[in-house]
C-alpha cells in the first residue's frame, strides 16, 4: 500500500502504544503462567492432598473456568472498555491464588484454580483485545506475534517454575508469588491503560452467558468421566449427554434473541472465525496434553526430579518464541498468513508421531529435539489465528472475536486434557492390571513407583509409557486435520490503517 493511501490516517503514538503493549504483555504473562505452573508439581501435590487418580482435574478446572471466562471478559471489554476489565479480572485471579494456597484437601485446590481460571481467561483475551485498539491490522500481526511468543513463554515456563518452586520450598509459593506480581501488573495498567469513554448503558447477557457455562462444564464432564468412572451406557452419563445437548440448543435460541449476545451467531457466518477457531481448538488438545503428560513421564517414567522435567519443556518454548516472533514479521512485512498454520500443523504432527515412540530407554536429547519441533509447530498458529480473526470481524466485536481464538483453544485444552487423561488411565489399566493385580493403577506415586523392585518398577513403567503412546498417536492425527483445515483460510488483505470504533447505539 502506498504511502499516499495513508496520508489521511493519523499517525500512531508510538510511544503510547510501546507503553501499552508493556502493560498488556505482563498481564498475559501472568494469566497464561497459571495455566500449567502447576504441571511439574502434581505429583508432589496430590501425593499431600490426594491421588494420581485426580492429577487432571487441577489443570481441567483452571482451563475450563477460562474457556467460560475468556467470551464474558471479552464481551465485556467491548461494552466497558478494556481497563476495568483488566483490572477485575486481576482481582479475580488473585482471589483464586489466595484460595488454591490455603486449600486443605484437592477439591479446594479445584475451586481455587477454577476462580484462577475465570479472571485469568479474561485477562488473556482483553490484553490481546487491547492490541487492536490502538494498532492498524497490518501492524497488528508483529505484535500479535510478539503476544504470541509471551503466551508461549509463559505457558511453557510454567512447568520449570513449577518444578522449581515445589524442589525447594512448599508448593503453595506457586500460588502466593503471584500477589505480588498481581500488583505491580495491577499499578502498571491504572497509570497506562486510558479509560474507555461511557457508552449509554448496555445489556449484559447473562442468560447467555450461564448457558455457554452450563454447556462447557458438562462437555468436560463426559470427557472426563466417560469410559473411566462411569461406562458411556450408564443412565448418568446419557442424562449428562442429553444435559449438554440441551444447554447448548438453550444457548443458541438466548443468543439468537439476545441484544448483546455474549457469541454472537452472526461470527460462525464469518470463514476466518470459523477455520481459525477449528484450527486453534485442535491445537489446544495437541498443546496441552503435551504440556501435562510430558514432565510427568519425566518424573515417574524417568525418574527425574521435578524441576528437571519441567527443563524439558523449555525446548517447546524456544521453539513456540521462535516461529510466532517470525510468524508476526513475516505477516506485517508481507501481508500473507494463509499457510503458516498449514505447515506449521504438519510439522505438529511429526513431532506428535516421535513423541508417540518415546519409552524408558529414549535418550534425553531425542526428547528435546521431538519438544522442539511441538514447539515450532504450534507457534506460528496463535499470532496467525488472532490476527485472522481481528482482520475479518466488525471493529465493535473485536473483544469477542478475540476471546472466541482462547475459548476455542482453551476448550480443546480441557476437552482434550480430559479425554486424554481418560484414555491415559484406560491404558494403565490394560497394561498394569496383570502387573499390579488388586491394585488401582492410577493412584500410583513417583514415590510409590520408586520404592518398587527393579523387575517389578521396569514393567510399572513400561505399562506408564505405553499407556501414553494413544495420547500422542491421537494427537498427530488431530494436527494432520488442522493442517487441512487451515487450507480453507480466506488471506484477507491488512490494512496499514486503524479504524475508529463505532460506539453502540443506546
Amino acid at each position: 500500500m502506498s504511502q499516499d493511501a495513508n496520508s489521511d490516517a493519523p499517525a500512531l503514538d508510538w510511544t503510547r502504544i510501546r507503553l501499552v503493549y508493556g502493560a498488556v504483555a505482563v498481564t498475559l504473562f501472568l494469566a497464561s503462567l497459571g495455566q500449567t505452573v502447576v504441571t511439574t508439581a502434581l505429583p508432589t501435590i496430590v501425593g499431600e492432598l490426594g491421588g494420581l487418580d485426580q492429577i487432571t482435574w487441577v489443570i481441567t478446572a483452571y482451563l475450563l473456568a477460562a474457556t467460560v471466562g475468556a467470551p464474558v471478559f471479552g464481551k465485556l471489554g467491548d461494552l466497558f472498555g478494556r481497563k476495568i476489565v483488566l483490572q477485575s479480572g486481576i482481582g479475580v485471579f488473585l482471589f483464586g491464588s489466595l484460595i488454591c494456597a490455603a486449600a486443605p484437601n484437592i477439591w479446594m485446590l479445584v475451586a481455587g484454580r477454577a476462580v484462577q481460571g475465570i479472571g485469568g481467561g479474561g485477562l488473556i483475551v482483553v490484553s490481546m483485545a487491547t492490541v487492536a485498539d490502538v494498532l492498524p491490522p497490518r501492524q497488528r500481526g508483529r505484535f500479535q506475534g510478539a503476544l504470541g511468543a509471551v503466551f508461549g513463554v509463559s505457558t511453557v515456563i510454567g512447568p520449570l517454575v513449577g518444578g522449581f518452586i515445589v524442589q525447594h520450598f512448599h508448593w503453595t509459593w506457586i500460588f502466593l508469588l503471584n500477589l505480588p506480581i498481581g500488583a505491580i501488573v495491577l499499578g502498571i495498567l491504572t497509570v497506562i491503560l486510558e479509560k474507555a469513554p461511557p457508552r449509554g448503558r448496555p445489556s449484559i447477557d447473562v442468560q447467555g452467558a450461564f448457558c455457554l457455562a452450563l454447556t462447557l462444564a458438562l462437555l468436560v464432564l463426559v470427557a472426563s468421566t466417560g469410559g473411566r468412572m462411569l461406562p458411556w451406557s450408564s443412565p448418568t452419563m446419557l442424562a449428562m449427554i442429553g444435559a449438554a445437548l440441551l444447554a447448548l440448543v438453550a444457548f443458541i435460541l438466548t443468543e439468537r434473541r439476545a441484544v448483546e449476545p455474549i457469541l454472537p451467531l452472526s461470527l460462525f457466518t464469518i470463514n476466518n472465525f470459523v477455520v481459525s477457531n477449528s484450527v486453534g481448538f485442535i491445537i489446544g488438545t495437541a498443546m496441552f496434553s503435551t504440556i501435562t503428560f510430558v514432565p510427568f513421564f519425566m518424573q515417574v517414567v524417568k525418574g527425574v526430579s521435578p524441576a528437571t522435567s519441567g527443563m524439558f519443556v523449555f525446548p517447546m518454548m524456544l521453539g513456540l518464541i521462535t516461529a510466532s516472533t517470525l510468524s508476526g514479521q513475516f505477516m506485517s512485512r508481507t501481508g500473507r498468513y494463509k499457510y503458516l498454520p498449514v505447515f506449521s500443523t504438519l510439522l505438529l504432527a511429526v513431532a506428535m508421531a516421535c513423541m508417540a515412540a518415546i519409552g524408558p530407554d529414549t535418550h534425553g536429547a531425542l526428547i528435546v529435539l521431538f519438544m522442539l519441533m511441538t514447539g515450532l509447530g504450534i507457534g506460528p498458529v496463535m499470532g496467525v489465528g488472532v490476527t485472522a480473526i481481528q482482520n475479518a470481524v466488525p471493529r465493535s466485536m473485536v473483544g469477542i472475536g478475540t476471546a472466541s481464538a482462547n475459548m476455542f483453544r482453551l476448550i480443546g485444552g480441557s476437552l482434550g486434557t480430559s479425554a486424554f487423561g481418560a484414555l491415559f488411565a484406560a491404558g494403565l489399566s490394560r497394561h498394569l492390571g496383570h502387573v499390579l493385580p488388586g491394585v488401582n493403577p492410577r493412584g500410583l506415586s513417583a514415590q510409590q513407583i520408586a520404592a518398587m523392585d527393579d523387575v517389578t518398577r521396569q514393567a510399572v513403567v513400561d505399562g506408564i509409557s505405553n499407556a501414553l503412546h494413544p495420547v500422542f498417536w491421537t494427537s498427530a492425527v488431530l494436527a494432520c486435520v488442522a493442517s487441512a483445515v487451515a487450507m480453507l483460510m480466506i488471506e484477507r488483505p491488512l490494512s496499514d490503517t486503524l479504524q475508529p470504533v463505532q460506539a453502540p447505539a443506546e
